[in-house]
């Protein structure tokens, strides 16, 4: 666990050097802080769109998980409970920030297979280079939306010692397939957020998140019936 330590301290870090930054920036710098942010996630949620979809042998599958997910997020209305739980402890903007941050930070390919490498061959490189990003990420999350945005590093800690406890029995499942299908929904997610940031269009991304599990349960399906 001591890559994923590095990754949450840094994050830390990060933090604690946006706030410090925030205090100092006017609202026109804030801002273009907001904008250059919802046009890097925007960026970075097509990458990986780009990148995967045309490696997956089910294309479909990310239609149909962000339509089933989407439903059952709606019935569950996490963005509705997750602004409450937030909005309790702070006020502005940092729900928004702060969901933001989770869905950077937790999905994508280093932060899954970061822990799995860690845990089965003791190799942090992948935690290490997601740390230094991440760290990065959140000083200018930070800046514009405050120290809160480093509650984010205990929904990291938590997302990565899953994989990470759990590797020895997912190490065969964790397909480079299932990896592309959890990519290609996670930058959708991604990709909506930077649209909402940007004030385009309004998503509740966060009633998405049940999107991620969808190929997960498919692709336990087709191993157990050999399909």
């Amino acid at each position: 666990m001591i890559g994923t330590l590095f990754n949450c301290i840094m994050i830390l870090a990060g933090s604690t050097i946006g706030s410090l930054f925030k205090k100092g920036i006017k609202d026109e710098y804030q801002e273009a802080l907001m904008q250059a942010m919802g046009l890097a996630a925007m960026a970075l949620g097509i990458n990986a769109i780009v990148q995967y979809l045309p490696s997956s042998n089910y294309p479909v599958l990310f239609i149909v998980s962000l339509a089933i997910g989407g439903l059952v997020g709606q019935k569950l209305n996490f963005d509705r409970r997750f602004n409450e739980i937030v909005n309790k402890f702070s006020k502005g903007n940092l729900a928004e920030g702060l969901s933001t941050a989770i869905l950077l930070f937790c999905i994508g390919s280093l932060s899954i297979l970061g822990p799995v490498e860690a845990a089965l061959k003791g190799n942090y490189t992948y935690l290490i280079t997601n740390g230094i990003l991440d760290g990065i990420t959140s000083i200018v999350l930070a800046s514009t939306f405050g120290f809160g945005i480093s509650a984010a590093a205990i929904v990291l800690f938590l997302w990565q010692g899953f994989f990470y406890v759990g590797a020895k029995f997912i190490e065969n499942f964790l397909t480079a397939d299932l990896l592309a299908e959890i990519s290609i929904v996670g930058g959708v997610l991604i990709l909506s957020t930077g649209l909402s940031i940007l004030g385009i269009k309004k998503f509740k991304t966060l009633n998405l998140l049940p999107a991620l599990l969808l190929p997960f349960i498919v692709f336990l399906f087709i191993n157990i019936f050999n399909l």
